[in-house]
């Protein structure tokens, strides 16, 4: 919190919120961040309870591994997990069977902004199907917790700095001696250009590009590595937004279901 409100200031500070918002962004990120702190750690703990149902005996039986071999191998799992589940919810936004996932994820893309409120702008069901919060669980539930909370702390510092308005990578890529370094880095660590590309559309911006959280060599493996040259010409999804309950309760709230029901009671 005190890196997150740090960033913020900054940012605020150097007038990168100025004139960004309309009442729909005060909703959602509103809203969002809200649930992110009450009822977000509620179905967290649904997920660990579960997983306690399904694996009783299993509590606790990794709890002698050594502790630098254990975040190692809770990060790179979550992040692996993460990039597979993120591409899929990308590619598969207008199939009719699993689209759902996409909808519980766009609300975090339909901003037509980048900076550090984006790191809490998640529907508030994402968290149980997204296996950052599956694999840190388990990892808990396995005796695991030291590297699990650090693994965490790294999530989620990392997000600030890749979700922030200020490109300081950009000042690298470009670099006469650093550049050529830094860009090999870029294969295995995201740094803010490659997650901005993520959240653009037209130059420089590629949504269906750079789905890894912290890690870009499985982008890099996987052939979906984009390395930008600069900020993309445009933030944000070119479709129509949904209404400002979809983005946050769905699937609970669902905007086609509400102007059917409309449309029932008129004709009644």
């Amino acid at each position: 919190m005190a890196i997150l409100l740090t960033v913020l200031l900054a940012e605020w500070l150097a007038g990168r919120h100025k004139g960004l918002y309309g009442k729909n962004d005060y909703l959602v990120n509103g809203l969002c961040a809200l649930l992110g702190f009450t009822i977000r750690p509620l179905l967290a703990l649904s997920v660990a309870l579960f997983i306690g149902a399904v694996v009783p005996v299993a509590q606790g039986s990794f709890s002698d591994w050594p502790f630098w071999p254990s975040l190692i191998a809770i990060l790179v799992l979550a992040d692996f997990c993460m990039y597979w589940l993120h591409r899929w919810s990308h590619i598969n936004r207008q199939n009719p069977v699993f689209n759902w996932i996409w909808k519980l994820h766009r609300t975090h893309h339909t901003a037509k902004y980048v900076n550090v409120l984006l790191h809490f702008r998640i529907n508030l069901f994402w968290g149980m199907v997204t296996p950052v919060t599956w694999v840190h669980s388990l990892a808990f539930y396995l005796g695991l917790q030291e590297p699990a909370i650090v693994s965490i702390l790294i999530f989620s510092i990392w997000g600030i700095f890749t979700h922030s308005h200020f490109r300081w990578d950009d000042t690298l890529r470009r670099h006469q001696w650093l550049g050529k370094p830094f860009r090999a880095l870029e294969h295995i660590i995201v740094s803010p250009g490659i997650h901005h590309t993520h959240h653009g559309y037209g130059r420089d911006g590629k949504h269906y590009r750079n789905f890894g959280l912290v890690l870009s060599v499985f982008d890099w493996l996987f052939g979906s590595l984009h390395i930008p040259e600069g900020r993309p010409q445009n933030y944000g999804l070119a479709e129509r937004r949904p209404h400002w309950a979809e983005e946050v309760f769905y699937p609970v709230y669902q905007e086609k279901f509400s102007r059917y029901l409309a449309t029932a009671k008129d004709s009644a």
